[in-house]
């Protein structure tokens, strides 16, 4: 199992993680529970993906293209131009 990325925040990681189920990579998350000790614990490199070894490379490909992501031409709010609105 290789540790793939770390995500900013627990939302970050559970939309990564049903991105990723949803292309059929199975993943885990480590440090879900270890958010609450944050004042003993460093504030970052807590969460991680981990994935198989042989679903390593796909994985990285689709954390990439979604991180990667912008609006499409016309579907962007005038008021907030260039910004991705989920």
């Amino acid at each position: 199992m290789q540790r793939i990325y770390e995500p900013q925040d627990l939302l970050e990681a559970e939309l990564l993680l049903g991105m990723l189920a949803s292309e059929g990579v199975d993943a885990h998350l480590t440090g879900r529970h270890l958010l609450g000790a944050v004042g003993e614990l460093p504030a970052l490199g807590l969460l991680g993906l981990c994935v198989e070894d042989q679903q390593a490379e796909r994985a990285r490909v689709l954390i990439a293209a979604y991180n990667a992501a912008a609006p499409l031409p016309g579907e962007e709010p005038e008021s907030c131009p260039g910004v991705l609105l989920c």
